[in-house]
Protein backbone atom coordinates (compact mmCIF):
# COMPACT_ATOMS: atom_id res chain seq x y z
CA UNK A 1 0.00 0.00 0.00
CA UNK A 2 1.40 3.44 -0.95
CA UNK A 3 1.68 6.21 1.64
CA UNK A 4 -1.37 8.11 0.28
CA UNK A 5 -3.83 5.22 0.40
CA UNK A 6 -6.16 4.45 3.29
CA UNK A 7 -6.73 1.04 4.78
CA UNK A 8 -10.27 -0.35 4.76
CA UNK A 9 -10.56 0.46 8.44
CA UNK A 10 -9.55 4.09 7.83
CA UNK A 11 -12.02 4.31 4.94
CA UNK A 12 -14.84 3.22 7.24
CA UNK A 13 -13.77 5.68 9.92
CA UNK A 14 -13.66 8.52 7.39
CA UNK A 15 -17.16 7.64 6.14
CA UNK A 16 -18.59 7.72 9.66
CA UNK A 17 -16.78 10.95 10.58
CA UNK A 18 -18.20 12.54 7.40
CA UNK A 19 -21.75 11.51 8.30
CA UNK A 20 -21.32 12.99 11.78
CA UNK A 21 -19.85 16.23 10.43
CA UNK A 22 -22.69 16.58 7.90
CA UNK A 23 -25.33 15.82 10.58
CA UNK A 24 -26.50 12.70 8.77
CA UNK A 25 -25.63 11.12 12.14
CA UNK A 26 -26.46 13.27 15.15
CA UNK A 27 -25.54 12.94 18.82
CA UNK A 28 -27.37 9.93 20.27
CA UNK A 29 -27.98 8.22 16.93
CA UNK A 30 -27.30 4.49 16.76
CA UNK A 31 -24.77 3.29 14.21
CA UNK A 32 -25.56 0.30 11.97
CA UNK A 33 -24.85 -3.07 13.52
CA UNK A 34 -21.44 -4.57 12.79
CA UNK A 35 -22.87 -7.22 10.46
CA UNK A 36 -25.14 -4.80 8.58
CA UNK A 37 -22.41 -2.18 8.10
CA UNK A 38 -19.97 -4.86 6.98
CA UNK A 39 -22.45 -6.09 4.36
CA UNK A 40 -23.19 -2.54 3.19
CA UNK A 41 -19.52 -1.61 2.82
CA UNK A 42 -18.37 -4.97 1.46
CA UNK A 43 -15.84 -5.63 4.22
CA UNK A 44 -15.40 -8.22 6.92
CA UNK A 45 -17.11 -7.79 10.32
CA UNK A 46 -13.67 -7.67 11.95
CA UNK A 47 -12.83 -4.54 9.91
CA UNK A 48 -15.97 -2.82 11.19
CA UNK A 49 -15.18 -3.89 14.77
CA UNK A 50 -11.72 -2.33 14.43
CA UNK A 51 -13.13 0.91 12.94
CA UNK A 52 -15.75 1.20 15.68
CA UNK A 53 -13.14 0.48 18.34
CA UNK A 54 -10.83 3.21 17.09
CA UNK A 55 -13.67 5.73 16.82
CA UNK A 56 -14.69 4.86 20.38
CA UNK A 57 -11.14 5.45 21.53
CA UNK A 58 -11.29 8.90 19.88
CA UNK A 59 -14.52 9.66 21.75
CA UNK A 60 -16.61 10.02 18.59
CA UNK A 61 -18.85 7.05 19.45
CA UNK A 62 -19.50 4.89 22.48
CA UNK A 63 -20.70 1.33 23.01
CA UNK A 64 -23.75 0.44 25.05
CA UNK A 65 -23.69 -3.12 26.32
CA UNK A 66 -26.21 -5.24 24.44
CA UNK A 67 -27.44 -2.29 22.39
CA UNK A 68 -24.74 -1.21 19.92
CA UNK A 69 -22.68 1.86 19.14
CA UNK A 70 -23.95 5.45 19.42
CA UNK A 71 -22.70 8.89 18.33
CA UNK A 72 -21.47 10.92 21.31
CA UNK A 73 -21.47 14.35 19.69
CA UNK A 74 -18.00 15.06 21.07
CA UNK A 75 -15.97 17.45 18.93
CA UNK A 76 -18.92 17.90 16.59
CA UNK A 77 -17.97 20.81 14.32
CA UNK A 78 -20.29 23.81 14.10
CA UNK A 79 -22.61 23.70 11.12
CA UNK A 80 -21.40 26.22 8.55
CA UNK A 81 -24.26 27.27 6.29
CA UNK A 82 -21.83 28.64 3.72
CA UNK A 83 -18.23 27.94 2.88
CA UNK A 84 -16.20 30.87 4.16
CA UNK A 85 -13.94 32.51 1.65
CA UNK A 86 -12.40 35.87 0.73
CA UNK A 87 -14.89 38.77 0.89
CA UNK A 88 -15.09 39.03 -2.90
CA UNK A 89 -16.47 35.50 -3.08
CA UNK A 90 -19.41 36.14 -0.74
CA UNK A 91 -21.47 37.58 -3.62
CA UNK A 92 -22.19 34.11 -5.02
CA UNK A 93 -23.76 32.58 -1.91
CA UNK A 94 -27.45 32.84 -0.91
CA UNK A 95 -26.63 35.03 2.11
CA UNK A 96 -24.78 37.84 0.35
CA UNK A 97 -27.69 39.99 -0.84
CA UNK A 98 -29.49 39.64 2.51
CA UNK A 99 -26.42 40.66 4.47
CA UNK A 100 -25.67 43.66 2.26
CA UNK A 101 -29.30 44.83 2.13
CA UNK A 102 -30.05 44.45 5.84
CA UNK A 103 -26.79 45.97 7.05
CA UNK A 104 -26.68 48.91 4.61
CA UNK A 105 -27.12 52.46 5.84
CA UNK A 106 -30.52 54.01 5.00
CA UNK A 107 -28.88 56.27 2.41
CA UNK A 108 -27.43 53.33 0.43
CA UNK A 109 -29.43 52.52 -2.74
CA UNK A 110 -30.70 48.92 -2.61
CA UNK A 111 -32.13 47.91 -6.01
CA UNK A 112 -31.18 44.34 -5.11
CA UNK A 113 -33.25 44.15 -1.92
CA UNK A 114 -36.60 42.37 -1.58
CA UNK A 115 -38.91 44.94 -0.05
CA UNK A 116 -40.69 48.18 -0.93
CA UNK A 117 -39.48 51.63 0.20
CA UNK A 118 -40.94 52.89 3.46
CA UNK A 119 -42.93 55.65 1.77
CA UNK A 120 -44.73 53.08 -0.42
CA UNK A 121 -46.22 51.32 2.63
CA UNK A 122 -49.56 52.06 4.40
CA UNK A 123 -47.96 54.05 7.21
CA UNK A 124 -51.07 56.04 8.08
CA UNK A 125 -53.08 52.82 8.58
CA UNK A 126 -50.28 51.31 10.65
CA UNK A 127 -50.06 54.37 12.88
CA UNK A 128 -53.84 54.36 13.34
CA UNK A 129 -53.67 50.70 14.30
CA UNK A 130 -50.85 51.32 16.78
CA UNK A 131 -52.86 54.09 18.45
CA UNK A 132 -55.79 51.69 18.83
CA UNK A 133 -53.48 49.04 20.33
CA UNK A 134 -52.21 51.53 22.89
CA UNK A 135 -55.70 51.49 24.37
CA UNK A 136 -56.02 47.69 24.34
CA UNK A 137 -56.28 45.48 27.40
CA UNK A 138 -53.07 44.97 29.35
CA UNK A 139 -53.11 41.27 28.48
CA UNK A 140 -52.66 41.99 24.77
CA UNK A 141 -49.61 44.12 25.52
CA UNK A 142 -47.94 41.66 27.88
CA UNK A 143 -49.17 38.05 27.49
CA UNK A 144 -48.27 35.22 25.15
CA UNK A 145 -50.71 34.63 22.35
CA UNK A 146 -52.86 31.64 21.41
CA UNK A 147 -50.91 28.62 20.17
CA UNK A 148 -52.44 29.04 16.70
CA UNK A 149 -52.36 32.84 16.76
CA UNK A 150 -55.01 35.54 16.60
CA UNK A 151 -58.43 34.11 15.73
CA UNK A 152 -59.40 37.45 14.16
CA UNK A 153 -56.51 37.29 11.70
CA UNK A 154 -57.05 33.61 10.96
CA UNK A 155 -60.72 34.29 10.17
CA UNK A 156 -59.68 37.04 7.77
CA UNK A 157 -57.33 34.60 6.05
CA UNK A 158 -60.08 31.98 5.85
CA UNK A 159 -62.33 34.53 4.18
CA UNK A 160 -59.69 35.25 1.57
CA UNK A 161 -59.17 31.51 1.00
CA UNK A 162 -62.91 31.06 0.52
CA UNK A 163 -62.96 33.80 -2.13
CA UNK A 164 -60.36 31.73 -4.01
CA UNK A 165 -62.31 28.50 -3.66
CA UNK A 166 -60.41 26.90 -0.75
CA UNK A 167 -62.77 25.54 1.89
CA UNK A 168 -60.65 25.52 5.05
CA UNK A 169 -61.43 25.63 8.76
CA UNK A 170 -59.83 27.59 11.58
CA UNK A 171 -58.09 24.37 12.62
CA UNK A 172 -56.22 24.32 9.30
CA UNK A 173 -54.53 27.69 9.80
CA UNK A 174 -51.83 28.78 12.24
CA UNK A 175 -49.79 31.96 12.56
CA UNK A 176 -46.01 32.01 12.82
CA UNK A 177 -43.31 34.51 13.60
CA UNK A 178 -42.58 35.00 9.88
CA UNK A 179 -42.87 33.33 6.50
CA UNK A 180 -39.34 32.02 6.89
CA UNK A 181 -40.23 30.47 10.25
CA UNK A 182 -43.21 28.82 8.58
CA UNK A 183 -40.93 27.03 6.11
CA UNK A 184 -38.47 26.11 8.86
CA UNK A 185 -41.24 24.50 10.93
CA UNK A 186 -42.44 22.51 7.92
CA UNK A 187 -38.89 21.32 7.25
CA UNK A 188 -38.50 20.27 10.89
CA UNK A 189 -41.76 18.30 10.69
CA UNK A 190 -41.31 16.55 7.36
CA UNK A 191 -37.60 16.21 6.62
CA UNK A 192 -35.06 13.66 7.73
CA UNK A 193 -31.27 13.85 7.22
CA UNK A 194 -30.41 13.04 3.64
CA UNK A 195 -33.86 13.84 2.20
CA UNK A 196 -34.06 15.60 -1.15
CA UNK A 197 -35.84 18.94 -1.54
CA UNK A 198 -36.73 20.34 -4.97
CA UNK A 199 -36.54 24.07 -5.66
CA UNK A 200 -36.85 26.11 -8.81
CA UNK A 201 -33.66 27.16 -10.56
CA UNK A 202 -33.54 30.10 -10.09
CA UNK A 203 -35.46 30.48 -6.83
CA UNK A 204 -35.70 32.87 -3.86
CA UNK A 205 -32.23 32.77 -2.37
CA UNK A 206 -33.44 32.36 1.21
CA UNK A 207 -35.11 29.05 0.31
CA UNK A 208 -31.57 27.79 -0.29
CA UNK A 209 -30.17 29.56 2.77
CA UNK A 210 -32.82 28.07 5.06
CA UNK A 211 -32.46 24.58 3.62
CA UNK A 212 -28.74 24.70 4.36
CA UNK A 213 -29.69 24.74 8.04
CA UNK A 214 -31.16 21.26 7.52
CA UNK A 215 -29.10 18.18 6.56
CA UNK A 216 -30.85 17.72 3.21
CA UNK A 217 -29.84 17.68 -0.44
CA UNK A 218 -31.14 20.51 -2.63
CA UNK A 219 -32.00 19.75 -6.25
CA UNK A 220 -32.88 22.52 -8.68
CA UNK A 221 -35.32 22.29 -11.60
CA UNK A 222 -35.06 24.78 -14.45
CA UNK A 223 -37.77 27.45 -14.35
CA UNK A 224 -39.60 28.67 -17.45
CA UNK A 225 -42.06 31.54 -18.07
CA UNK A 226 -44.93 29.10 -17.33
CA UNK A 227 -43.45 27.44 -14.23
CA UNK A 228 -40.94 24.65 -13.68
CA UNK A 229 -39.77 22.81 -16.78
CA UNK A 230 -42.34 20.01 -16.65
CA UNK A 231 -40.23 17.28 -18.25
CA UNK A 232 -37.27 18.07 -15.99
CA UNK A 233 -39.59 18.29 -12.97
CA UNK A 234 -41.18 14.90 -13.62
CA UNK A 235 -37.77 13.34 -14.20
CA UNK A 236 -36.36 14.80 -10.96
CA UNK A 237 -39.37 13.63 -8.94
CA UNK A 238 -39.12 10.11 -10.35
CA UNK A 239 -35.34 9.75 -9.99
CA UNK A 240 -34.60 11.74 -6.82
CA UNK A 241 -37.71 10.84 -4.75
CA UNK A 242 -37.84 14.31 -3.14
CA UNK A 243 -39.75 14.81 0.09
CA UNK A 244 -40.61 18.47 -0.59
CA UNK A 245 -40.94 20.96 -3.42
CA UNK A 246 -40.83 24.66 -2.40
CA UNK A 247 -41.98 27.30 -4.88
CA UNK A 248 -43.73 30.60 -5.61
CA UNK A 249 -46.55 29.90 -8.08
CA UNK A 250 -47.66 33.52 -8.40
CA UNK A 251 -45.13 36.22 -9.35
CA UNK A 252 -42.20 33.90 -8.87
CA UNK A 253 -39.13 35.26 -7.12
CA UNK A 254 -36.84 36.25 -8.86
CA UNK A 255 -38.30 35.90 -12.37
CA UNK A 256 -41.79 37.37 -11.90
CA UNK A 257 -43.31 34.47 -13.89
CA UNK A 258 -46.61 32.78 -13.01
CA UNK A 259 -47.39 29.07 -13.34
CA UNK A 260 -49.75 28.02 -16.15
CA UNK A 261 -52.80 25.77 -15.56
CA UNK A 262 -51.23 22.95 -17.60
CA UNK A 263 -47.97 23.08 -15.65
CA UNK A 264 -49.82 23.26 -12.32
CA UNK A 265 -51.80 20.08 -13.08
CA UNK A 266 -48.70 18.14 -14.13
CA UNK A 267 -46.79 19.28 -11.04
CA UNK A 268 -49.62 18.08 -8.81
CA UNK A 269 -49.90 14.78 -10.67
CA UNK A 270 -46.17 14.12 -10.26
CA UNK A 271 -46.36 14.98 -6.56
CA UNK A 272 -49.30 12.64 -6.01
CA UNK A 273 -47.70 9.78 -7.93
CA UNK A 274 -44.51 9.89 -5.87
CA UNK A 275 -45.76 10.97 -2.43
CA UNK A 276 -44.17 14.43 -2.50
CA UNK A 277 -45.42 17.41 -0.48
CA UNK A 278 -45.47 20.92 -1.98
CA UNK A 279 -44.91 24.16 -0.07
CA UNK A 280 -46.44 27.07 -1.99
CA UNK A 281 -45.26 30.50 -0.83
CA UNK A 282 -47.98 33.10 -1.47
CA UNK A 283 -46.07 36.17 -0.32
CA UNK A 284 -46.53 38.07 -3.62
CA UNK A 285 -50.11 36.96 -4.35
CA UNK A 286 -51.74 40.30 -3.48
CA UNK A 287 -49.65 42.06 -6.12
CA UNK A 288 -51.41 40.14 -8.91
CA UNK A 289 -53.99 42.10 -10.94
CA UNK A 290 -56.18 38.96 -11.05
CA UNK A 291 -56.04 35.49 -9.52
CA UNK A 292 -53.77 33.06 -11.37
CA UNK A 293 -53.59 29.24 -11.03
CA UNK A 294 -52.65 28.11 -7.55
CA UNK A 295 -51.44 24.69 -6.51
CA UNK A 296 -53.20 24.99 -3.14
CA UNK A 297 -56.52 25.84 -4.82
CA UNK A 298 -56.31 22.94 -7.26
CA UNK A 299 -55.16 20.57 -4.51
CA UNK A 300 -57.47 21.74 -1.71
CA UNK A 301 -54.71 21.74 0.95
CA UNK A 302 -54.24 17.99 0.75
CA UNK A 303 -50.70 17.56 -0.55
CA UNK A 304 -49.98 21.31 -0.80
CA UNK A 305 -49.11 23.47 2.20
CA UNK A 306 -49.75 27.18 1.72
CA UNK A 307 -47.58 29.71 3.51
CA UNK A 308 -47.41 33.49 3.39
CA UNK A 309 -46.68 36.67 5.30
CA UNK A 310 -47.39 40.39 5.23
CA UNK A 311 -43.84 41.77 5.03
CA UNK A 312 -44.11 42.78 1.35
CA UNK A 313 -47.54 44.43 1.48
CA UNK A 314 -47.80 45.90 5.00
CA UNK A 315 -44.57 45.98 6.99
CA UNK A 316 -41.35 43.99 7.27
CA UNK A 317 -41.05 45.32 10.83
CA UNK A 318 -44.36 43.80 11.99
CA UNK A 319 -43.35 40.15 11.67
CA UNK A 320 -46.06 37.55 11.08
CA UNK A 321 -46.46 34.55 8.79
CA UNK A 322 -49.03 31.83 8.39
CA UNK A 323 -49.39 28.17 7.42
CA UNK A 324 -52.51 26.57 5.93
CA UNK A 325 -52.47 22.78 5.74
CA UNK A 326 -54.16 19.54 6.81
CA UNK A 327 -55.55 19.69 10.35
CA UNK A 328 -53.26 16.91 11.62
CA UNK A 329 -50.21 18.67 10.18
CA UNK A 330 -51.21 21.93 11.87
CA UNK A 331 -51.43 20.06 15.19
CA UNK A 332 -47.85 18.83 14.78
CA UNK A 333 -46.62 22.22 13.59
CA UNK A 334 -48.18 23.95 16.59
CA UNK A 335 -46.29 21.58 18.90
CA UNK A 336 -43.06 22.25 17.02
CA UNK A 337 -43.55 25.99 17.30
CA UNK A 338 -44.11 25.67 21.05
CA UNK A 339 -40.96 23.55 21.34
CA UNK A 340 -38.76 25.92 19.31
CA UNK A 341 -40.09 29.37 20.18
CA UNK A 342 -42.87 28.71 22.73
CA UNK A 343 -45.15 31.19 20.99
CA UNK A 344 -45.50 32.19 17.37
CA UNK A 345 -46.41 35.60 16.04
CA UNK A 346 -46.64 38.47 18.51
CA UNK A 347 -50.23 39.21 19.59
CA UNK A 348 -49.48 42.90 19.06
CA UNK A 349 -48.30 42.23 15.50
CA UNK A 350 -51.25 40.00 14.64
CA UNK A 351 -53.88 42.36 16.04
CA UNK A 352 -52.26 45.27 14.19
CA UNK A 353 -52.28 43.33 10.90
CA UNK A 354 -55.85 42.13 11.44
CA UNK A 355 -56.99 45.69 12.05
CA UNK A 356 -55.39 46.97 8.84
CA UNK A 357 -56.65 44.06 6.72
CA UNK A 358 -60.21 44.45 8.04
CA UNK A 359 -60.38 48.10 7.06
CA UNK A 360 -61.04 49.40 3.57
CA UNK A 361 -57.65 51.12 3.53
CA UNK A 362 -55.79 47.88 2.72
CA UNK A 363 -57.71 47.31 -0.52
CA UNK A 364 -57.10 50.92 -1.57
CA UNK A 365 -53.42 50.55 -0.65
CA UNK A 366 -53.01 47.44 -2.80
CA UNK A 367 -54.90 48.98 -5.74
CA UNK A 368 -52.55 51.95 -5.56
CA UNK A 369 -49.49 49.71 -5.28
CA UNK A 370 -50.45 47.66 -8.31
CA UNK A 371 -50.93 50.80 -10.43
CA UNK A 372 -47.70 52.34 -9.16
CA UNK A 373 -45.69 49.17 -9.76
CA UNK A 374 -47.10 48.67 -13.27
CA UNK A 375 -45.81 52.13 -14.18
CA UNK A 376 -42.46 51.51 -12.45
CA UNK A 377 -41.89 48.20 -14.27
CA UNK A 378 -42.32 49.87 -17.65
CA UNK A 379 -40.25 52.91 -16.69
CA UNK A 380 -37.33 50.93 -15.25
CA UNK A 381 -37.30 48.52 -18.19
CA UNK A 382 -36.98 51.53 -20.50
CA UNK A 383 -34.17 52.99 -18.39
CA UNK A 384 -32.25 49.70 -18.30
CA UNK A 385 -32.56 49.08 -22.05
CA UNK A 386 -29.79 51.55 -23.11
CA UNK A 387 -27.40 49.60 -20.83
CA UNK A 388 -28.22 46.41 -22.71
CA UNK A 389 -30.24 44.95 -19.82
CA UNK A 390 -33.31 43.12 -21.11
CA UNK A 391 -36.12 41.64 -18.92
CA UNK A 392 -36.48 37.86 -19.27
CA UNK A 393 -40.24 38.44 -19.23
CA UNK A 394 -42.42 41.43 -18.35
CA UNK A 395 -44.23 40.25 -15.17
CA UNK A 396 -47.98 40.79 -14.76
CA UNK A 397 -47.41 42.23 -11.29
CA UNK A 398 -44.96 42.65 -8.44
CA UNK A 399 -41.77 44.65 -8.18
CA UNK A 400 -39.05 42.47 -9.74
CA UNK A 401 -37.45 42.50 -13.17
CA UNK A 402 -35.20 39.53 -13.95
CA UNK A 403 -32.83 40.97 -16.54
CA UNK A 404 -30.22 39.44 -18.82
CA UNK A 405 -26.89 41.26 -18.99
CA UNK A 406 -25.02 41.90 -22.24
CA UNK A 407 -22.89 39.00 -23.47
CA UNK A 408 -19.75 38.29 -21.51
CA UNK A 409 -20.74 40.05 -18.28
CA UNK A 410 -20.87 38.18 -14.98
CA UNK A 411 -23.51 39.68 -12.68
CA UNK A 412 -21.58 38.61 -9.57
CA UNK A 413 -18.59 40.68 -10.65
CA UNK A 414 -20.84 43.61 -11.56
CA UNK A 415 -22.56 43.43 -8.15
CA UNK A 416 -19.24 43.36 -6.31
CA UNK A 417 -17.99 46.43 -8.20
CA UNK A 418 -21.27 48.26 -7.49
CA UNK A 419 -20.98 47.40 -3.80
CA UNK A 420 -17.61 49.16 -3.74
CA UNK A 421 -19.59 52.30 -4.64
CA UNK A 422 -22.28 51.50 -2.04
CA UNK A 423 -25.05 50.25 -4.33
CA UNK A 424 -26.57 46.87 -3.43
CA UNK A 425 -27.44 44.65 -6.42
CA UNK A 426 -28.76 41.08 -6.63
CA UNK A 427 -26.61 38.93 -8.95
CA UNK A 428 -28.21 35.95 -10.66
CA UNK A 429 -26.18 33.15 -9.14
CA UNK A 430 -27.36 33.84 -5.58
CA UNK A 431 -30.73 32.55 -6.84
CA UNK A 432 -29.40 29.55 -8.78
CA UNK A 433 -28.70 26.15 -7.25
CA UNK A 434 -26.70 25.17 -10.33
CA UNK A 435 -24.89 28.53 -10.54
CA UNK A 436 -26.17 28.86 -14.10
CA UNK A 437 -27.59 32.41 -13.83
CA UNK A 438 -24.36 34.43 -14.03
CA UNK A 439 -25.77 36.45 -16.92
CA UNK A 440 -28.85 37.61 -14.96
CA UNK A 441 -29.57 40.30 -12.37
CA UNK A 442 -32.73 40.91 -10.33
CA UNK A 443 -33.88 44.53 -10.01
CA UNK A 444 -36.45 45.88 -7.55
CA UNK A 445 -38.20 48.58 -9.61
CA UNK A 446 -39.53 50.32 -6.51
CA UNK A 447 -35.97 50.86 -5.22
CA UNK A 448 -34.61 52.44 -8.43
CA UNK A 449 -35.45 56.11 -7.84
CA UNK A 450 -31.89 57.15 -6.90
CA UNK A 451 -30.21 58.47 -10.06
CA UNK A 452 -26.84 57.17 -8.85
CA UNK A 453 -27.92 53.58 -9.48
CA UNK A 454 -27.75 53.59 -13.27
CA UNK A 455 -24.50 55.57 -13.25
CA UNK A 456 -22.85 53.12 -10.85
CA UNK A 457 -24.32 50.16 -12.74
CA UNK A 458 -22.91 51.43 -16.04
CA UNK A 459 -19.45 51.90 -14.50
CA UNK A 460 -19.58 48.44 -12.94
CA UNK A 461 -20.52 46.91 -16.29
CA UNK A 462 -17.84 48.82 -18.21
CA UNK A 463 -15.01 48.04 -15.78
CA UNK A 464 -12.74 45.10 -16.49
CA UNK A 465 -10.65 43.87 -13.53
Amino acid sequence: MSGGEMTRTETLMTAIRSKIANRALAAGDRLPSVRRFAATMGVSPSTVVEAYGRLEAEGAIRARRGSGFYVTGADLPPRLLVERGPPRERNIDPFWVSRQSLDAEPSVPKPGCGWLPADWMPNAALRKGLRALSRADDALLTDYGNTRGSLALRRLLLGRFADEGIAATAGQVMLTGSGTQAIDLICRMLLQPGDVVLVDDPCYFNFQALLRAHPVRIVGVAFTPSGPDVAAFEKAVAEEAPRLYITNSALHNPTGATISPQTAHRVLNAAAAHGMTIVEDEIFADFEPALSPRLAILDGLDRVIRIGSFSKTLSASVRCGYIAARTEWIESLVDLQIATSFAGASPIATELIAGVLAGGSYRRHMDDLRRRLAHAREEIADRLAPLGLVPWIMPRGGFYLWCRLPDGLDSSEVAQRAMEEKVVLAPGNVFSVSRSAASFMRFNVAQMADKRILTVLQRAMDRRD
